[in-house]
């Protein structure tokens, strides 16, 4: 039985490989066919041919030296505003979101209780005053007698210590008017800075009380100018201190990094510390923002614009190609052969790279790599505008950009087999 067995699967293994040695025989028998379709695709795009690719030159032209952080907008003043005396909010002279200016009249609080004790302590004040006026006229009275000795020296005493008493009296009185005034002026709450007003706390009608704490009963925060605060690696702080008297050194404020520049100031504040936590230290840059395009709390991209470069080698992002040893380009050199060049990197911005390194301007750089390409290849450059005769000529603006491109066009031209 066990015999039996191993003749069966000896027989199903045999099956297998004589089937699996005819499907070989039949796939070379198709590849054999069909060769020469094969080597008239090779001859385009293989190792042997010449490959089409995109490329440009690299340029010299000024370009920033800048650091990039986001930064948080901040008021340069903020003021909440609460009520110093107790009563019936009267009315409310704004609408909450407005702009206020600085004495603006904000909140009228029922001002009769305030109004009714000023009124009370200037009719004391004038009646210590006339109390005051007759003491000095009796002691005047008196002076005289004393020198006749027609009164005792005790009685001229009195008269002077009365008088000398009022006018105590009278300064303390004043002092009495003057804070019931204070009460009486604390009725009328006004804007202490110039800015825009938040979210009422208080509605007309309510009573408020004064004291410290609560809610206010509205925040103004000023926004013009106004402030970005923005946190930078200690290590670029060497180069901060090191521009930051220079002319040309500016902080740009973009609230959309793809957009520009809506507001530009300069340096105002370099905190003493560093954070260790993180390891940044803390800036700040006053900005005009007359029309409001930035608003306190606001996340912003900031731009610290050391200096200008003016030149600088550039080569678009997709020309450069990570590698294990560094980032390299592929130059087409000579006979439109392509090597690889080592290139060290100084900085990007946006979709452009600075060269510190590696090429230089007029270099021809390969911005899509095609998978066959290799060091050695021959390639020639892709011109969109050289397949059509139309295009070269061209309407309008497109015609320029046809003759700009035409030397190049002609040498793609040239390059065909």
């Amino acid at each position: 039985m066990k015999r039996l067995i191993m003749v069966l699967v000896f027989a199903v293994i045999g099956a297998a490989v004589a089937g699996g040695y005819w499907y070989w025989q039949q796939s070379s028998g198709v590849g054999a066919s069909s060769g020469e379709k094969g080597k008239g695709k090779g001859a385009k795009g293989g190792r042997g041919g010449v490959l089409t690719v995109k490329a440009v030159r690299a340029v010299i032209k000024p370009m920033p030296v800048m650091i990039e952080a986001v930064g948080t907008v901040e008021a340069e003043q903020s003021v909440q505003i609460r009520a110093q005396v107790s009563g019936v909010l009267q009315s409310i002279a704004f609408k909450e979101g407005d702009k206020v200016k600085a004495g603006q009249l904000l909140f009228q609080i029922d001002p009769r209780t305030f109004q009714s004790q000023y009124n009370q302590a200037i009719a004391a004040l004038a009646r210590d005053r006339a109390q005051l006026e007759n003491a000095r006229a009796q002691q005047q009275r008196l002076e005289p007698l004393l020198k006749r000795e027609f009164i005792t020296q005790q009685e001229y005493d009195v008269a002077v210590t009365s008088a000398k008493s009022l006018e105590a009296t009278v300064q303390s009185g004043q002092a009495i008017v003057e804070q019931a005034r204070i009460q009486l002026d604390y009725s009328r709450i006004v804007a202490p800075i110039s800015g825009r007003t938040g979210q009422l706390a208080v509605r007309a009608g309510n009573l408020v009380a004064a004291s410290g704490g609560g809610v206010p009963l509205v925040t103004i925060n000023s926004t013009d100018p106004i402030l970005v605060g923005f946190s930078i690696p200690e290590r670029q702080l060497e180069d901060i201190r090191r521009y930051q008297n220079e002319k040309d050194m500016r902080i740009e404020i973009l609230p959309d990094r793809a957009g520009g520049a809506v507001a530009t100031g300069k340096l105002v504040f370099v905190d003493n510390t560093v954070t260790p936590q993180t390891g940044t230290v803390l800036l700040k840059t006053r900005v005009e923002n007359a029309k409001e395009l930035i608003w306190p709390g606001q996340f912003v991209n900031v731009r610290v614009v050391l200096t200008v470069e003016p030149e600088a080698v550039v080569v678009p992002e997709v020309a450069v190609q990570p590698g294990q040893d560094g980032p390299f380009v592929y130059l087409i050199g000579a006979e439109d052969k392509v090597e690889i060049r080592p290139v060290k990197v100084s900085r990007q911005l946006g979709s452009e790279i600075v060269i510190a390194s590696g090429i230089v301007s007029g270099d021809q750089v390969i911005t899509e790599i095609p998978q066959a390409l290799r060091p050695g290849s021959t390639v020639r450059i892709d011109d969109a505008a050289a397949d059509s005769g139309e295009k070269r000529k061209g309407k309008g603006k497109g015609g320029k950009k046809g003759e700009g491109k035409s030397s190049e066009g002609g040498k793609a031209d040239a390059a065909k087999p």
